[in-house]
This record gives structure tokens, C-alpha cells and sequence, in this order.
């Protein structure tokens, strides 16, 4: 019995995300499915990656860049592996899955895919991403990369959103998916940096002796 409050809570929190999902997944045209496809497909943006990892050697030098570069990729292994833990242990169905959500006029853009869908990995990787890279660049202390920011970051926001509009995700998985993302790739940027900084004293260190 003690349990029931907590279920309830979570059987309520289901039904709210259920219905935003529909709310934002029916603001659709022809021409708005084609932009959040293109967005909602990962291998599009890897030019994107490489762009941004290629200026992180520029701005950063090449010791500087090979921390920032360990701490991306980290970054994306970390929030894609461990998205195929929770999709597994919570077993949510992803929309397009949910037999109430199609008959509620859930719009489907792309195939079924696997069955569970908590929390997204889409936007998980792509805030991710825009946060450790955003947070290395910042270790170059004669720009603040303002512009670079609000990109990037818009840029995840929407790869995340498309997951909504494509059927694919619901809106809650999108939000924890941005969770984890920003917290994991500003945890690792953060070490990058220190990490840098170790080794620009013990390069120092080197120097002097």
C-alpha cells in the first residue's frame, strides 16, 4: 500500500507526457517533417562533429585539442551506453510503440526502431556534445565563444525536439535525455580542463628545471 501514492504520481506523470507529446508532435506540415527528419538523422551531423573537433585544434593547439577531442567522444560513448542501460531496465515504450498514442493521431515519420525508448539518446549525445565542446573551447581564454554557444546549443535543443516530432520519443525522454547530456559533458569537459592544466605546469615545471 505504501507504494500506491508513488504509482499514481508516476501513472499521472505518464498521462501529462502522453499529452504533450501529442500537442507538440501534431504541429506538423510537409515541409517542417522534411526539416526534423533532417535533424532527427544522427549521421547528417557527423560533418558537424568533425568541423567543430578540427577547430578545437585550431583555437586550442594539438596537446590542448587531444584532451578536448577524449573528452567529446567520452562524452557521446558515456550518454549513448548508458541510455541502452535505462531503455533496458525501465522497458518504456516509445510512442510509435504505444498502442494509445497512435490512436491518439500520433504522427510517424521514421521506422519503429527498438521498442524502449527512456530517455533519448539523440538528445543526450547532441547536448552532450554541445556542452563539453562549448566548455573546451572556453579553455581558450581569448574568445568567449558566445556565438559558438548559443549554436551549438540550439542545435542540440532541436535534434533533441525532432525525436518528438518524428514519433520516435516522448517529450519527457527528450528532457532527461537533454539532462543527462549537459551533465555528463560538462562533468567531462570540466576534467579535460583540469587536466590541461596539469599539464601546462608540468610543462612549466619542465621548462624551469
Amino acid at each position: 500500500m505504501e507504494g500506491a501514492p508513488s504509482l499514481e504520481i508516476l501513472r499521472w506523470a505518464h498521462h501529462i507526457d502522453q499529452r504533450v507529446t501529442l500537442a507538440i508532435n501534431s504541429l506538423h506540415c510537409p515541409a517542417s517533417d522534411a526539416v526534423w527528419q533532417v535533424f532527427s538523422n544522427k549521421e547528417i551531423w557527423f560533418a558537424l562533429y568533425a568541423v567543430v573537433l578540427v577547430f578545437l585544434f585550431i583555437r586550442l593547439g594539438w596537446k590542448r585539442a587531444l584532451v578536448a577531442l577524449l573528452a567529446c567522444v567520452l562524452t557521446v560513448t558515456v550518454c549513448d551506453q548508458f541510455a541502452n542501460f535505462t531503455k533496458e531496465f525501465f522497458e518504456r515504450l516509445r510512442p510509435c510503440w504505444d498502442q494509445n498514442m497512435v490512436d491518439g493521431g500520433l504522427h510517424i515519420l521514421e521506422g519503429k526502431g527498438n521498442l524502449y525508448g527512456f530517455y533519448s539518446a539523440h538528445a543526450a549525445n547532441a547536448m552532450g556534445f554541445a556542452a563539453c565542446s562549448f566548455f573546451c573551447f572556453r579553455d581558450d581564454k581569448t574568445r568567449r565563444y558566445r556565438a559558438y554557444g548559443w549554436g551549438i546549443f540550439i542545435w542540440a535543443l532541436l535534434v533533441g525536439m525532432s525525436r518528438v516530432f518524428v514519433g520516435k520519443h516522448f517529450f519527457g525522454d527528450v528532457m532527461v535525455g537533454f539532462g543527462v547530456g549537459l551533465l555528463v559533458g560538462w562533468g567531462l569537459a570540466m576534467l579535460g580542463r583540469l587536466l590541461i592544466a596539469k599539464l601546462r605546469l608540468s610543462g612549466r615545471g619542465s621548462a624551469a628545471r
